[in-house]
């Protein structure tokens, strides 16, 4: 099997999660300004086997779509040109970032820790990849 990466697009930073090669467990990979992600993912895939990619899809709490969806959109355009064969998928992303914020708060990490906004970014992406990986692999 091949990996899954998730992100959680910012358009300060992107924060990434990968799935290992059996698709069980998915983990924190990185954060990477956006100027850079295409090729971080080419030289990414260039050693790993990557089957689909994750991005959040930001809601408002009504359900519809947020502001920064336009954001995540043109980010997926982008994979879509550079990475045509590879799936993408949308998830829920409502509630990841406070849910990475309370990860941390249980951490035990020191407070200057809490406060990497990078850690943030890769948790909210492996909870955006744990949502994937439990809706379509029960």
């Amino acid at each position: 099997m091949a990996r899954i990466l998730a992100f959680d697009y910012g358009t300060k930073r992107i924060g990434i999660a990968v799935t290992d090669p059996l698709q069980i467990i998915a983990t924190g990979l990185d954060t990477i300004h956006p100027k850079d992600i295409i090729e971080y993912i080419k030289k990414y895939i260039s050693t790993e086997q990557v089957e689909a990619f994750v991005l959040g899809d930001p809601k408002q709490m009504d359900g519809s779509d947020s502001e920064s969806k336009q954001h995540v959109k043109g980010f997926s355009t982008l994979l879509k040109k550079s990475f045509p064969t590879i799936p993408q998928h949308w998830v829920d992303e409502r509630f990841t970032s406070k849910m990475a914020h309370q990860t941390i708060m249980q951490s035990g990490l020191k407070k200057m820790d809490r406060r990497d906004k990078n850690r943030v970014d890769t948790i909210a992406a492996t909870i955006i990849l744990q949502y994937f990986m439990e809706a379509n692999h029960s």
